[in-house]
Protein backbone atom coordinates (compact mmCIF):
# COMPACT_ATOMS: atom_id res chain seq x y z
CA UNK A 1 0.00 0.00 0.00
CA UNK A 2 3.12 2.50 1.23
CA UNK A 3 4.47 1.87 -2.28
CA UNK A 4 1.00 2.09 -4.43
CA UNK A 5 0.44 5.74 -2.37
CA UNK A 6 4.42 6.51 -3.45
CA UNK A 7 3.81 5.18 -6.95
CA UNK A 8 0.75 7.92 -7.09
CA UNK A 9 2.76 10.53 -5.76
CA UNK A 10 5.81 10.33 -8.37
CA UNK A 11 3.13 10.28 -10.92
CA UNK A 12 1.10 13.10 -9.73
CA UNK A 13 4.66 15.15 -9.94
CA UNK A 14 5.20 14.29 -14.05
CA UNK A 15 4.88 16.45 -16.49
CA UNK A 16 2.26 16.71 -19.01
CA UNK A 17 3.59 15.07 -21.97
CA UNK A 18 2.62 14.85 -25.74
CA UNK A 19 0.69 11.33 -26.59
CA UNK A 20 2.86 9.94 -29.11
CA UNK A 21 1.95 7.14 -31.98
CA UNK A 22 3.55 5.13 -34.98
CA UNK A 23 5.95 2.38 -35.33
CA UNK A 24 8.05 1.00 -32.41
CA UNK A 25 11.30 2.15 -33.66
CA UNK A 26 9.95 5.61 -34.46
CA UNK A 27 8.51 6.77 -31.45
CA UNK A 28 11.41 5.31 -29.67
CA UNK A 29 13.30 7.99 -31.05
CA UNK A 30 10.31 10.05 -30.61
CA UNK A 31 10.36 9.25 -27.45
CA UNK A 32 13.90 10.02 -26.71
CA UNK A 33 13.55 13.85 -28.22
CA UNK A 34 10.72 14.66 -26.05
CA UNK A 35 12.18 13.29 -22.91
CA UNK A 36 15.30 15.29 -23.73
CA UNK A 37 12.97 18.10 -24.72
CA UNK A 38 11.42 18.10 -21.38
CA UNK A 39 14.52 17.57 -19.24
CA UNK A 40 16.07 21.19 -21.46
CA UNK A 41 12.67 23.09 -20.76
CA UNK A 42 12.94 21.84 -16.63
CA UNK A 43 9.63 20.02 -16.71
CA UNK A 44 11.34 16.73 -15.89
CA UNK A 45 13.23 18.05 -12.61
CA UNK A 46 16.20 17.81 -11.51
CA UNK A 47 16.73 15.42 -8.31
CA UNK A 48 13.30 13.97 -9.50
CA UNK A 49 12.85 10.33 -10.21
CA UNK A 50 10.70 9.62 -12.60
CA UNK A 51 9.76 5.68 -13.50
CA UNK A 52 8.97 4.46 -17.35
CA UNK A 53 5.56 3.51 -16.94
CA UNK A 54 4.54 6.71 -15.38
CA UNK A 55 6.11 8.66 -18.34
CA UNK A 56 4.82 5.85 -20.80
CA UNK A 57 1.52 6.67 -19.59
CA UNK A 58 1.26 10.45 -20.50
CA UNK A 59 2.87 9.37 -23.87
CA UNK A 60 -0.11 6.80 -24.83
CA UNK A 61 2.79 4.13 -25.30
CA UNK A 62 3.96 1.12 -24.08
CA UNK A 63 6.97 1.39 -20.91
CA UNK A 64 9.51 -0.36 -23.10
CA UNK A 65 10.35 2.50 -25.98
CA UNK A 66 10.65 4.88 -22.46
CA UNK A 67 13.25 2.53 -20.47
CA UNK A 68 15.23 2.26 -23.86
CA UNK A 69 14.92 6.14 -24.09
CA UNK A 70 15.90 7.03 -20.67
CA UNK A 71 18.76 4.59 -20.99
CA UNK A 72 20.09 6.30 -23.95
CA UNK A 73 19.80 9.72 -21.66
CA UNK A 74 21.91 7.96 -18.58
CA UNK A 75 24.53 6.79 -21.21
CA UNK A 76 24.89 10.87 -21.89
CA UNK A 77 24.61 11.49 -18.41
CA UNK A 78 21.59 13.46 -18.40
CA UNK A 79 19.40 10.97 -15.69
CA UNK A 80 20.69 8.46 -13.69
CA UNK A 81 19.35 5.05 -13.40
CA UNK A 82 17.35 4.34 -10.01
CA UNK A 83 17.12 0.36 -9.32
CA UNK A 84 13.63 -0.50 -9.12
CA UNK A 85 12.24 3.15 -9.42
CA UNK A 86 12.97 4.88 -12.18
CA UNK A 87 15.28 7.32 -13.38
CA UNK A 88 16.48 10.60 -11.43
CA UNK A 89 17.37 13.51 -13.69
CA UNK A 90 21.03 14.70 -13.25
CA UNK A 91 21.31 18.54 -11.03
CA UNK A 92 23.41 21.18 -13.98
CA UNK A 93 25.41 24.05 -12.12
CA UNK A 94 25.50 27.57 -12.46
CA UNK A 95 28.56 27.16 -13.58
CA UNK A 96 28.36 24.12 -16.22
CA UNK A 97 25.42 26.16 -17.75
CA UNK A 98 27.50 29.56 -17.84
CA UNK A 99 30.28 27.09 -20.01
CA UNK A 100 27.70 25.63 -21.98
CA UNK A 101 26.75 28.96 -23.09
CA UNK A 102 29.91 30.67 -23.60
CA UNK A 103 31.16 27.41 -25.88
CA UNK A 104 27.98 27.37 -27.73
CA UNK A 105 28.48 31.29 -28.57
CA UNK A 106 32.24 31.12 -29.79
CA UNK A 107 30.42 28.20 -32.11
CA UNK A 108 27.32 29.31 -33.43
CA UNK A 109 27.95 32.70 -33.65
CA UNK A 110 30.67 33.30 -36.19
CA UNK A 111 29.54 30.03 -38.16
CA UNK A 112 26.05 31.37 -38.71
CA UNK A 113 27.31 34.83 -39.22
CA UNK A 114 29.61 33.04 -41.96
CA UNK A 115 25.98 31.53 -43.66
CA UNK A 116 24.84 35.11 -44.29
CA UNK A 117 27.78 34.84 -47.10
CA UNK A 118 27.74 31.25 -47.65
CA UNK A 119 24.41 29.55 -47.61
CA UNK A 120 22.17 29.05 -50.61
CA UNK A 121 18.44 30.69 -50.13
CA UNK A 122 16.75 27.48 -50.90
CA UNK A 123 18.40 25.92 -48.24
CA UNK A 124 17.85 29.21 -45.52
CA UNK A 125 14.06 29.01 -46.67
CA UNK A 126 13.88 25.14 -45.93
CA UNK A 127 13.81 26.61 -42.14
CA UNK A 128 10.96 28.62 -42.03
CA UNK A 129 8.42 25.79 -41.33
CA UNK A 130 10.83 24.89 -38.31
CA UNK A 131 10.96 28.96 -37.23
CA UNK A 132 7.24 29.34 -37.30
CA UNK A 133 6.88 26.03 -35.45
CA UNK A 134 8.64 27.60 -32.71
CA UNK A 135 6.74 30.83 -32.80
CA UNK A 136 3.39 28.28 -33.30
CA UNK A 137 4.77 26.30 -29.96
CA UNK A 138 5.27 29.80 -28.01
CA UNK A 139 1.82 30.81 -28.63
CA UNK A 140 0.26 28.03 -27.52
CA UNK A 141 3.00 27.59 -24.45
CA UNK A 142 4.17 24.04 -25.68
CA UNK A 143 7.14 23.81 -24.37
CA UNK A 144 8.09 20.43 -25.57
CA UNK A 145 6.92 21.04 -28.88
CA UNK A 146 9.11 24.78 -28.51
CA UNK A 147 12.61 23.08 -27.23
CA UNK A 148 12.04 20.27 -30.08
CA UNK A 149 11.67 22.57 -33.19
CA UNK A 150 13.99 25.04 -31.78
CA UNK A 151 16.93 22.36 -31.65
CA UNK A 152 15.65 20.71 -35.10
CA UNK A 153 16.09 24.54 -36.54
CA UNK A 154 19.55 25.62 -35.29
CA UNK A 155 20.48 22.39 -36.03
CA UNK A 156 19.61 22.26 -39.24
CA UNK A 157 20.64 25.99 -39.68
CA UNK A 158 24.18 24.83 -38.18
CA UNK A 159 24.22 21.68 -40.75
CA UNK A 160 24.65 24.37 -43.66
CA UNK A 161 28.33 24.83 -43.09
CA UNK A 162 28.82 21.37 -43.63
CA UNK A 163 30.61 20.45 -40.79
CA UNK A 164 28.81 17.61 -39.07
CA UNK A 165 31.28 17.16 -35.87
CA UNK A 166 30.19 21.03 -35.31
CA UNK A 167 26.83 20.12 -35.32
CA UNK A 168 27.05 17.18 -32.70
CA UNK A 169 28.99 19.28 -30.39
CA UNK A 170 26.65 22.07 -30.23
CA UNK A 171 23.62 19.01 -30.07
CA UNK A 172 25.30 17.68 -27.38
CA UNK A 173 25.62 21.19 -24.96
CA UNK A 174 22.09 22.00 -25.91
CA UNK A 175 21.03 18.43 -24.52
CA UNK A 176 23.21 19.81 -21.47
CA UNK A 177 21.09 22.83 -21.00
CA UNK A 178 18.53 23.81 -18.85
CA UNK A 179 15.80 26.68 -19.85
CA UNK A 180 13.87 27.00 -16.47
CA UNK A 181 12.32 30.34 -17.29
CA UNK A 182 10.62 28.96 -20.18
CA UNK A 183 7.42 28.49 -18.04
CA UNK A 184 7.74 32.06 -16.32
CA UNK A 185 8.08 33.69 -20.01
CA UNK A 186 4.75 31.71 -20.73
CA UNK A 187 2.85 32.86 -18.12
CA UNK A 188 3.82 36.05 -18.68
CA UNK A 189 3.65 35.92 -22.27
CA UNK A 190 6.60 37.00 -23.32
CA UNK A 191 7.98 33.77 -24.71
CA UNK A 192 6.29 35.04 -28.19
CA UNK A 193 8.35 37.43 -28.92
CA UNK A 194 11.99 35.39 -28.26
CA UNK A 195 9.93 32.61 -30.60
CA UNK A 196 10.17 35.44 -33.38
CA UNK A 197 13.57 35.80 -33.25
CA UNK A 198 14.24 32.86 -35.44
CA UNK A 199 12.17 34.52 -38.08
CA UNK A 200 13.88 37.69 -37.54
CA UNK A 201 17.39 35.84 -38.15
CA UNK A 202 16.16 33.94 -40.92
CA UNK A 203 15.36 37.18 -42.60
CA UNK A 204 18.77 38.62 -41.55
CA UNK A 205 20.60 35.69 -43.18
CA UNK A 206 18.41 35.88 -46.56
CA UNK A 207 19.25 39.55 -46.49
CA UNK A 208 22.84 38.70 -46.37
CA UNK A 209 23.00 41.08 -43.70
CA UNK A 210 26.18 40.15 -41.47
CA UNK A 211 25.98 42.71 -38.47
CA UNK A 212 22.18 41.92 -38.33
CA UNK A 213 22.90 38.25 -37.93
CA UNK A 214 25.42 38.79 -35.39
CA UNK A 215 23.13 40.82 -33.33
CA UNK A 216 20.35 38.70 -33.10
CA UNK A 217 22.54 35.63 -32.87
CA UNK A 218 24.20 37.51 -29.67
CA UNK A 219 20.63 38.38 -28.49
CA UNK A 220 19.34 35.34 -29.02
CA UNK A 221 21.92 32.87 -26.97
CA UNK A 222 22.06 35.82 -24.39
CA UNK A 223 18.56 34.57 -23.43
CA UNK A 224 20.17 30.69 -22.55
CA UNK A 225 21.47 32.43 -19.61
CA UNK A 226 19.21 35.29 -19.24
CA UNK A 227 15.52 35.33 -19.92
CA UNK A 228 15.21 31.25 -20.17
CA UNK A 229 17.37 30.25 -17.59
CA UNK A 230 15.65 31.91 -14.45
CA UNK A 231 14.22 29.42 -12.46
CA UNK A 232 10.99 29.62 -10.80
Amino acid sequence: MMRDMAQRSQDADAPVLPRLSGRRSSYRERVADALRAALIAGELRPGQVYSAPSLAARFGVSATPVREAMLDLAKEGLVDTVPNKGFRVTAVSEQQLDEYTHIRALIETPTVVDLARTADRISLEALRPAAREIVAAAAAGDLIAYVEADSRFHLGLLALAGNSHLVEVVADLRGRSRLYGLTSLVEAGRLLASAEEHLELLDALLERDEKAVREVMTRHLGHVRGLWAAGD
